[in-house]
């Protein structure tokens, strides 16, 4: 069988056992822009802070091959770029990285050594922390193709670097998606590749996508933007795509085009799997509902649970933006340290993190999802 990431990290000296002894102050879950401004934040204000993430630090923003709209750079940055730096920073102030290792289970803490929940990462490991922050971002949608994940890491592609731009050099490609992660990818891809074809579902970019962005299409010769338009079929061999058929909504038209690499920037869905056993109350689409539309008594970024604190695209009625979740990573540090001075004696049994009916609540809007 072969090696997991976490395995083949653990062989190159990446990744540490976790010490079941050492008691946390917070423990971060998920390592994109809100998780590293929180354990910024957290560890030059002295707390002890742990942060874990499944995969890599830069969560979605990491894989904007260009952000220009950021405070600061007024030349843009790569999001790898940025997210390297708060990575680094977040190391100098004593931040403890685990990655890539998953948080499967987040529980209460049964012991009276001050832990009040333990995070489960598999393999026997166990984070012990006073506090948690769910940062876990979330995770990419795919296209209902039905033999999709045939072309998946070979050339079907859910980011836009220079790897990609190098793969797809002097080609025609195909691009999905209508925020602001397409438009940065479909500009940088651009002027590398012959032409893109961006496909949109909606008849038009401006509802879903900042204007500089769609100027920025507008101007590029090589991109054309399709409406309406939808992906009905990939086809080719051996894992390689070699045609993709995609058919218009309303005038019904198909076309095939012999297109080698498919970019998906068609939005995630919130990665609060691995909290359904632990009473995290959260909405009908499964993001973490906080503060007072749970109840006065619960204070800003806090979730259902005593201690456990949501930010960035996890979190219900977030402002979708890489500053705004860097402005939560750094609000809800307040939130952890008037919680910590509150609480330290409080304890939390396990009988309150049982799943109750309930804990599921719908809601009709969410705020808009560009980056």
């Amino acid at each position: 069988m072969n090696p997991g990431e976490k395995d083949l990290a653990r062989c190159i000296g990446l990744l540490r056992p976790i010490d079941a002894d050492t008691l946390y102050d917070v423990a971060i879950v998920g390592a994109g822009p809100a998780g590293l401004a929180a354990a910024v934040y957290a560890a030059s204000e002295g707390l002890s802070t742990i942060v874990l993430d499944c995969r890599a630090f830069g969560g979605q923003a990491g894989a904007s091959s260009r952000i220009e709209n950021y405070l600061g750079f007024p030349t843009g940055i790569t999001g790898m770029a940025l997210m390297a730096r708060a990575y680094n920073q977040a190391q100098k102030f004593g931040v403890e990285m685990v990655i890539p290792d998953e948080a499967k289970l987040l529980s209460a803490a049964a012991d009276n050594t001050g832990a009040r929940y333990l995070l489960d990462v598999g393999d026997g490991e166990t984070v012990r922390t006073r506090s948690v922050v769910i940062a876990s971002g979330a995770r990419y949608r795919r296209l209902e193709v039905a033999n999709l994940s045939q072309f998946e890491g070979t050339s079907v592609h859910y980011w836009a670097s220079p790897i990609e731009g190098r793969l797809c050099a002097g080609q025609e490609v195909a691009l999905v998606g209508a925020g602001n992660s397409a438009g940065q990818a479909a500009v940088y891809l651009a002027s590398h590749a012959r032409k893109v074809a961006l496909l949109a579902r909606g008849g038009s970019l401006d509802a879903s996508m900042s204007r500089y962005l769609v100027e920025r299409i507008q101007a590029q010769p090589n991109i054309e933007v399709l409406t309406e338009t939808e992906i009905e079929a990939l086809e080719g061999e051996e894992g390689n795509l070699a045609t993709v058929r995609w058919r218009n909504r309303v005038s019904g038209e198909v076309t095939t085009r012999p297109i080698s690499h498919l970019f998906l920037f068609i939005g995630a869905d919130p990665n609060t799997d691995w909290l359904a056993q632990c009473n995290v109350a959260l909405d009908a689409k499964g993001f973490i509902r906080t503060g007072s539309e749970l109840g006065p008594e619960h204070g800003l970024m806090e979730t259902s649970r005593s201690g456990v604190f949501a930010i960035g695209d996890v979190r219900c009625g977030s402002v979708k933006r890489v500053a705004a979740a860097v402005g939560e990573g750094a609000q809800v540090v307040a939130a952890l340290h008037a919680y910590l001075a509150r609480d330290s004696s409080a304890a939390v049994t396990p009988q309150s993190m049982i799943p109750k009916s309930g804990d599921r609540f719908s809601e009709k809007d969410h705020a808009s999802t560009k980056r």
